[in-house]
């Protein structure tokens, strides 16, 4: 959380001398205020000299405490919370969809690993495919092996479509294909470079008005990582061979929620004996 040093410049009421008083009793963030016995801190305030201004400085981190925070909500309000703005994406596949409770869920990290040939390259193109074409979304594609295949995404649309269509109108087919960027990237740096060049991009849509749909598919970590850890990789397994990344990729999405808001699936193969 904040230091009370880095809100002055928001609070002025929090100064040098409320940081000072704090600091001599092991408050520095918002966290230690959390977690120091209130009551303690306003009878040490009330003794000072300059009582009454502790006292709106205390009353002022309070607030920004609040603020922090959701007010309680009850059972019909998380409902039509839950309606109103928990998007979910189907994948496409109904097993999937089961196992995820309905599809990817938007603001989310959905993450599917298993070992080589086990049909993970598949299902992400059976996701980007469902979600260009029924939900009408925009699919980013990061491949990091050669993996991405326009034939496949257009064999899987044709099979999406019927009953409809025998075959997809090549009209609407150029339409949902054109919804799918594909981004090759073949080293974690390329990866960062391409996921911050994102956040931008994506920040301007939604300052702009722009809520489509995103899906971020990224298609496979395992191989970016790999190298990085070498031979010592084989002995950790799999949850550690995309475990940082998948932390750095959430940091740069929780500091973006105000702008945008999306849906990132990540493949992994597993590494391990």
């Amino acid at each position: 959380m904040a230091s009370l040093k880095r809100l002055e410049t928001e609070f002025p009421i929090l100064d040098r001398d409320f940081q000072s008083f704090c600091a001599l009793r092991g408050i520095f963030t918002v966290q230690d205020f959390l977690i120091h016995d209130l009551q303690s801190l306003v009878a040490d305030a009330e003794q000072q000299t300059s009582s009454e201004r502790f006292m709106q400085a205390i009353n002022q981190v309070l607030c920004v405490i609040d603020g922090l925070h959701r007010p309680w909500s009850n059972g019909v309000e998380l409902m039509e919370d839950a309606q109103k703005n928990k998007h979910v994406l189907s994948t496409g596949c109904e097993g999937m969809d089961f196992l995820l409770r309905g599809g990817l869920h938007k603001g989310q990290v959905t993450e599917l690993a298993g070992p080589s040939s086990s049909g993970k390259t598949q299902f992400c193109l059976l996701t980007a495919s469902t979600v260009a074409y029924k939900h009408m979304g925009g699919v980013i594609y990061l491949d990091t092996g050669n993996s991405f295949s326009a034939k496949r995404i257009a064999q899987f649309l044709n099979q999406i479509s019927r009953p409809a269509f025998d075959e997809m109108q090549p009209i609407v087919l150029q339409k949902v294909m054109n919804s799918i960027l594909c981004q090759s990237v073949f080293d974690i740096f390329s990866m960062f470079d391409v996921l911050h060049c994102l956040e931008s991009k994506l920040k301007s849509q939604m300052c702009r008005g722009d809520n489509d749909e995103i899906l971020i598919i990224i298609d496979s970590i395992s191989s970016l990582i790999t190298p990085i850890l070498g031979s010592s990789g084989s002995q950790v397994g799999s949850w550690f061979s995309h475990y940082p990344f998948i932390l750095v990729y959430i940091d740069i999405w929780d500091n973006s929620r105000t702008c945008f808001d999306g849906i990132c699936y990540v493949s992994s193969e597993e590494v391990g004996p």
